[in-house]
């Protein structure tokens, strides 16, 4: 599937590069179908990344995985998310964060309150609250982030 992105120009998508998001993303549930980005040379999902929705190209997220902000992060899903994406374990979740970029970039935060799960086995994803009252809507990390 070629896509014509806003951040990254026109890509090359392929199936197995797809993600579905059954019930869409929050505020946007009309967003279906996603490809996640890599903002970095190794291709990897290690730093930040762009969750681009291939139903609307000019919609791309900044994500993070989770546990590079906060190590010890565990949610508690007020849903049962595995009903959608699939069982999950260790090896097949991958839990990301949308970040807030403002101008004055130290004002960067991320969302702990309401993660993106990826079922890696499935290709499917789900963005739901957690149940857990010690995460931020709004957690700041710029100085995590610049001492990694």
């Amino acid at each position: 599937m070629e896509v014509s992105t806003k951040l990254f120009g026109t890509i090359d998508v392929g199936d197995d590069k797809i993600i579905e998001f059954p019930e869409g993303i929050l505020g946007f549930p009309e967003l279906k179908k996603f490809t996640l980005m890599y903002d970095n040379d190794k291709n990897t999902a290690g730093g930040m990344n762009f969750l681009v929705s291939l139903d609307e190209p000019a919609f791309a997220l900044p994500v993070v995985p989770a546990l590079i902000v906060e190590p010890g992060y565990s949610p508690k899903f007020t849903e049962n998310i595995e009903a959608t994406i699939g069982g999950l374990t260790e090896e097949n979740a991958l839990v990301l964060v949308t970040m807030t970029i403002p101008a004055d970039v130290t004002k960067m935060t991320v969302n702990l309150n309401a993660p993106i799960v990826v079922n890696i086995n499935t290709k499917k994803g789900m963005q739901s609250v957690v149940a857990n009252e010690e995460y931020d809507v709004k957690y700041p990390i710029y100085d995590k982030l610049k001492k990694e």
